[in-house]
């Protein structure tokens, strides 16, 4: 069984209520149609109920009628979460005037869902920017205890099952944190660990700090936030496995990291591995894509208390459906 199968088998095995507030845009509604369909995850619909099950007849999806229906013009619980959204953001000087506009708006109104138990994660960005995506998530369901910085990890299934785990890697951060300062780094080398075992179903998160030095190899204030941000990522979380600063073909390949960090548990072992920053991730990650012929799934935001996953503008049914099996893996792993 693939990794992809594997990621959908165990969202089937313990059903997760994922939103979806874009339920009027098709390729979000079609996804929706599969997700239901097959059992995936109990799915929640924003927008009018009217309109929703119009399009739904027009597309030929017969398992909307499934689906929670949640109407943000007429929703006998506005008054609930506009008083609730009001509250967390007193001290930005929100009034509840405000938050009852707020509440309105699909993106709001999902997060605000969760935040009182009623759903598990969301997934937005087929019509929505990153940005907007984020804020609700940020200004209601917050980070995860302990961590301050959202981050993107993305599953690579690559073709060489001699690397990180039978041919997969976790890799972040891809998506989100332009130049993390040390302590980012080490939250970031956290959750993608944590991304590892709740999405990729990872046993044994094996973490590398990746540079362009390998154990002192080189001397230059990138490299020192490196080592920095691993002495930091093992106070963060004493269970880690982590190591650092190692150059890529060190962490990947057993005779290489022998070589250049002898007695490193980690070195020629790795199955995750963390960028210094973003520019560095982004390319990695798309040069693996086109040129190494690597599939590339996500990416996943981590870092915020539940779920909220963001995708592309661009996105398909099919990525829609996977990220919804995604998003139902971390919300479980959220919940444990």
């Amino acid at each position: 069984m693939d990794l992809v199968q594997q990621i959908i088998e165990r969202a089937k095995s313990n059903k997760q209520r994922i939103v979806l507030p874009e339920a009027t845009e098709e390729r979000t509604l079609r996804a929706a149609d599969m997700v239901l369909a097959e059992g995936v995850a109990d799915i929640i619909l924003i927008g009018n109920p009217g309109e929703i099950n119009s399009l739904a007849e027009q597309w030929g999806l017969k398992n909307i009628d499934k689906a929670t229906i949640v109407d943000p013009e007429n929703n006998p619980k506005s008054e609930e979460y506009a008083a609730l959204l009001a509250e967390l953001r007193k001290k930005k000087g929100m009034t509840i005037e405000q938050a009852r506009e707020l509440v309105k708006n699909p993106l709001y109104l999902g997060c605000m869902i969760i935040k009182t138990g009623g759903a598990d994660g969301q997934i937005s960005g087929a019509l929505s920017t990153t940005a907007d995506t984020l804020r609700p998530a940020l200004q209601i369901i917050k980070c995860t205890p302990g961590i301050t910085c959202v981050s993107g990890a993305m599953l690579l299934i690559t073709k060489q099952p001699q690397y990180g785990e039978n041919g997969v890697l976790v890799v972040g951060d891809v998506a989100v944190t332009p130049m993390p300062d040390a302590q980012q780094l080490a939250q970031i080398a956290v959750c993608t660990a944590q991304t590892a075992k709740s999405v990729a179903g990872f046993a044994d998160p094996r973490v590398a700090m990746l540079s362009f030095s390998t154990k002192g190899s080189a001397s230059h204030e990138v490299v020192d936030k490196v080592v920095e941000a691993t002495k930091l990522a093992k106070e963060l979380d004493p269970s880690l496995k982590v190591d650092g600063e190692l150059q890529a073909d060190a962490a990947l390949v057993p005779s290489v990291g022998e070589k250049k960090a002898p007695g490193s548990d980690i070195a020629g072992k790795a199955n995750v591995l963390v960028f210094p920053c973003l520019e560095v991730g982004n390319i990695s990650y798309k040069m693996v894509q086109r040129l190494g012929g690597a599939e590339a799934i996500g990416p996943i935001l981590q870092g915020i208390a539940r779920p909220v996953n963001d995708l592309s503008r661009g996105c398909s049914v099919e990525d829609i459906y996977k990220l919804v099996a995604i998003t139902a893996c971390q919300a479980m792993d959220a919940k444990a």
